[in-house]
This record gives structure tokens, sequence and C-alpha cells, in this order.
């Protein structure tokens, strides 16, 4: 999996910047994350990429691959996913959005 850094703590805001993900979170929403390798179809998780180490992002999980998750944004026109780099590593999984329309996610692509 090369050098993937897990998260530092078990919980984690994180604050979306992108469109790669719209309509289902927008640039500048901010998300609670739980430090997780688990994932499953639908899910949003926080990954990252084995090719790109530094690049920590906001996909959701296709399928499993060799070598991790197929990943991709929920916006098609935005290629910063498995398209462009590959396997992702799962460090985390998105439980709700806390700011600024507070509630679940979405489980599936709208």
């Amino acid at each position: 999996m090369g050098d993937v850094r897990a998260l530092p703590t078990r919980w984690a805001v994180a604050r979306v910047t992108g469109p790669s993900m719209s309509p289902t979170v927008k640039h500048g929403d901010r998300l609670l994350v739980v430090r997780s390798s688990t994932a499953a179809p639908g899910d949003v998780v926080l990954a990252r990429f084995p090719a790109r180490p530094e690049l920590l992002v906001v996909k959701r999980v296709v399928r499993p691959v060799e070598g991790g998750w197929w990943v991709a944004g929920d916006n098609p026109l935005v290629t910063d996913d498995s398209r462009a780099f590959g396997p992702a590593v799962v460090v985390g999984r998105v439980l709700l959005r806390t700011w600024p329309r507070p509630g679940r996610l979405p489980r599936s692509r709208p």
C-alpha cells in the first residue's frame, strides 16, 4: 500500500475543498469522519492514493479492487479520483455533514 498515513486521531473534521463530490457535499462543507479502513460500496470516505500519499480526498467507494478501493467523486466531470490515481486506501468513513447543512449523506450517488 506504499506510504499511506492513517488519521492521527479516531475522530476528525474534514473541510471539503473543490467540486468533485458535488452535489452530495460542496466546497466549504464540514464532515465528521471516524478513522476506519473498512468500507462498502456507496460509502463516502476519506482516502489516500498510494501514488499520491500527500493527497487526502473525500470520495465515494465504488468497489474493491486489487490494492484497495476504486473511489470516485459524485461529480463525473472532475477526475481527481481512481480514474486518475488508481486504487485508494480508505483511512476514514464520513458519518455526517456538520456544517452548513447538518445531516447524514446519501448512500448512493444522486
